[in-house]
């Protein structure tokens, strides 16, 4: 009866024991390459977005042909003289009536050994453009030297005859005439050489197109 009060202490310390002695729960161990992972990670989600290269500006190309000595107007072109340039002679009769695609009359000159006046008229359906020849040329002042020449140049034929004038600074000269598309052109120079007229009128129709 005397051995009952060291029951519980004696329990007690047995219980504390056990529970020393139990195994402890293993602390787990840090998974450095998710932890490397995660901070790439916030590293680049916090980095700053680079700025988009911009698409190439398109640049015009150069012009194919030099535009030096080519006038270009009224839906047609042709060319001249470098030291020149076309005059609208409507325009400057009439500043309220320039030309206009119907119907023009241009001129340009090299004082004092050069003229060279360019009309032109839309007639559709016209195939013979003798007439404006005839429109061109100054009855008071243009004598045709010989007959007619026609001179097929590309898809168009071409009338022309070589002039000379009653003006002394300017005896020599040439006039044409020609279809190209719905209107009729006529071409005239004055000169102080007979055989400069041919050349320039050569030079005008080489580069000479039209459009509708």
């Amino acid at each position: 009866m005397k051995t009952r009060p060291l029951l519980f202490p004696t329990l007690s310390l047995i219980l504390f024991l056990l529970a020393s002695c139990a195994p402890k729960k293993a602390v787990p161990t840090p998974n450095l390459q998710l932890q490397i992972d995660q901070a790439v990670a916030g590293t680049l989600i916090a980095m700053p977005i680079p700025t988009q290269v911009p698409p190439p500006t398109p640049y015009p190309t150069p012009t194919a042909v030099t535009l030096e000595g080519l006038y270009c107007e009224y839906q047609f072109c042709i060319g001249h003289p470098s030291g020149v340039a076309f005059y609208d002679h409507l325009a400057t009769q009439n500043i309220g009536a320039p030309s206009t695609y119907g119907n023009g009359f241009l001129y340009a000159y090299q004082i004092p050994n050069m003229v060279i006046s360019l009309i032109w008229l839309q007639a559709p359906g016209t195939t013979d453009p003798k007439f404006l020849l005839d429109t061109i040329l100054d009855d008071q002042a243009d004598v045709p030297t010989g007959s007619l020449d026609v001179k097929l140049i590309r898809d168009m034929n071409v009338v022309y005859a070589p002039i000379t004038t009653s003006i002394p600074e300017v005896p020599f000269g040439s006039a044409a005439a020609w279809v190209c598309g719905d209107r009729v052109f006529a071409w005239k120079v004055y000169t102080q050489q007979t055989d400069t007229a041919s050349a320039l009128f050569d030079e005008a129709m080489a580069r000479f197109t039209c459009g509708p």
